[in-house]
């Protein structure tokens, strides 16, 4: 080795270590996934000092405002359109039916639900069925349900109460000669057919000549709704109240909201193919289309954040020294700010710690 050679080597061995910004860049992230590669800042075309300003070497890929938003979480799962549980309908005695309706008919309030030897057994609404003879004297809930039923069908000169009078024997009795039945001014169980609300006649039961024994036919609400059998697992996501969106058949969407959540969990399926779910049912309004029943797409509202400070979700990067940071642009300097994130959601995360306005980096 020269004598120059030598000299040059002693002195490259006496320069101290090149020294490092103390804030490091490890990666960027791309949705709530982080990258497992640890990037230092220098690396990605910047250097810097200890509070954290840098020069940019290069311009950034691309950038993005700190805006602020409400940003929606959301879960989809299968459903089925249709109008909720039947029930069914049955007659008690041994009459003859002379009349029924059309399955898919509506009915309503005091209308004929069906026919026993030509006298009609018309609707009341109530969350009760009648099980004894109602005539003077008696009292009860089931009078009162009686007598809200006349009252809503026009009768008069009763008060709505438990207390079958004699005003209320004469409003039955103008009932009744409305209806063309025997006047008698008393009300027997089989006489009416008690349901909450009114009825969509889903399936009949019974033929024209057969005897008023047992199930009629079945049905069901008039309102569409949708089932949904949810995975116990997803519960807490579903609340009742939460908004939803139902995508029909042909790739429309009508609004919706949770009904109900079940309580109760049943186990669906057989073998290995089993899940253990509970029913929610979502109201659905704006529905045009003739869909009777069809399965359906359904996603539901799991959280809602508002009026926060958001940026894209690629804007993020993990610290060195631990948590994330975004790489905030101030004209032809960059720095890196430590930030909290909260939710994530349509492709973009909630943050703390940085202006609403402030330009980020984010990587193409």
């Amino acid at each position: 080795m020269t004598q120059i050679e030598e000299k040059t080597a002693r002195a490259t061995r006496a320069l101290p270590p090149r020294r490092r910004s103390p804030m490091r860049v490890l990666a960027w992230t791309g949705g709530a996934a982080l990258l497992a590669a640890a990037v230092a800042a220098a690396a990605v075309g910047f250097g810097g000092n200890v509070a954290g300003t840098t020069t940019a070497a290069r311009t950034p890929p691309a950038t993005a405002t700190v805006s602020r938003t409400t940003l929606t979480e959301t879960t989809t799962v299968d459903g089925s359109l249709g109008y909720g549980d039947a029930i069914t309908i049955a007659a008690k005695s041994q009459g003859t039916i002379t009349w029924l309706p059309g399955e898919g008919s509506t009915i309503t309030r005091g209308r004929g639900v069906y026919s026993e030897d030509a006298d009609r057994r018309p609707l009341l609404y109530g969350d009760m069925p009648l099980y004894r003879t109602l005539q003077d004297g008696v009292t009860g809930s089931d009078v009162e349900l009686l007598e809200r039923n006349l009252d809503k069908l026009g009768y008069t000169g009763f008060d709505v109460d438990n207390e079958f009078t004699w005003a209320t024997r004469e409003a039955v009795e103008d009932w009744q000669e409305d209806l063309g039945h025997d006047v008698t001014g008393v009300v027997q169980p089989g006489d009416v057919v008690v349901a909450d609300g009114p009825l969509r006649v889903a399936e009949l039961k019974k033929a024209l000549g057969d005897t008023a024994s047992g199930p009629v036919l079945t049905a069901t609400g008039t309102t569409r709704e949708v089932l949904v059998n949810l995975d116990v697992a997803d519960e807490h996501l579903v609340k009742k109240g939460r908004q939803a969106t139902v995508e029909l058949p042909d790739g429309s969407t009508v609004k919706g909201k949770v009904a109900s959540v079940g309580k109760v969990a049943t186990e669906t399926g057989s073998g290995n193919d089993t899940a253990t779910t509970v029913e929610v049912t979502v109201s659905v309004s704006g529905l045009k289309k003739s869909f009777d029943a069809a399965p359906v797409d359904v996603t539901i509202v799991a959280e809602q954040r508002e009026n926060v400070l958001a940026v894209p979700v690629g804007a993020l990067v993990a610290l060195a020294e631990g948590g994330y940071g975004v790489q905030v642009v101030e004209g032809s300097s960059t720095r890196y700010v430590p930030v909290e994130t909260g939710m994530f959601a349509d492709g973009k995360v909630e943050v703390t710690g940085v202006d609403e306005g402030m330009t980020v980096a984010v990587p193409k």
